[in-house]
């Protein structure tokens, strides 16, 4: 018999790992004006596959800390470490919320229902980034850098959030749909909520 618990904080910690390297070696820089910086990555979507096979908490926390570590390892992106904690987590908890509470997709076969749900899911929680990072980053940098700064970085924020939405989205439902099956046959699918 398994310990439940010890698979979901193995697995979050393995999350927080992946999105980590995700984001830290396998993104597209583009470095703007004053040196500020963002960027082209896939880390969100590691965010939301957390939320699909753990449950908006632990998927939301295992996305967090590994971007947040990415941010705190960057000279460019250390003082947004803050920012990114707290959106990473809530993609997750959105992500959750929708796919397992709504959604249900640890508690059906019906393979047309759970893409629909996980899709569903998806989307929802990278909408929530999609509007937060780029508007939090531009009254952070209003504040900090003064206005021309701020609008910007706020036009090349806005473009490089909405891709890596689309593109997490994309890859996130791809590799649940793949994963679940095989986490189904050895045992290691993990059913959230009732």
């Amino acid at each position: 018999m398994r310990n439940e618990r010890t698979l979901k904080l193995v697995t979050t910690a393995l999350m927080a790992a992946l999105s980590y390297v995700v984001f830290t070696y396998l993104q597209i820089k583009v470095t703007l004006p004053g040196g500020d910086a963002t960027s082209f990555h896939l880390g969100n979507a590691v965010c939301v596959l957390g939320a699909l096979l753990l449950g908006g908490v632990y998927g939301g926390i295992g996305g967090a800390i590994g971007m947040t570590i990415g941010d705190l390892l960057d000279p460019v992106y250390i003082v947004y470490a803050p920012k990114t904690f707290l959106l990473k987590f809530c993609i997750g908890l959105i992500t959750g919320l929708v796919a397992h509470r709504f959604g249900k997709i640890t508690h059906t076969s019906d393979t047309k229902r759970i893409f629909r749900w996980t899709l569903i899911a998806s989307i929802c929680g990278m909408a929530f980034n999609v509007i937060f990072d780029p508007l939090i980053g531009y009254f952070y940098k209003l504040v900090f850098l003064g206005k021309p700064a701020a609008e910007l970085a706020l036009t090349w924020n806005i473009t490089t959030t909405s891709v890596n939405a689309v593109l997490s989205v994309v890859a996130a439902s791809a590799i649940y749909m793949a994963l679940r099956p095989a986490l189904i046959k050895s045992g290691l699918f993990i059913k959230i909520g009732k």
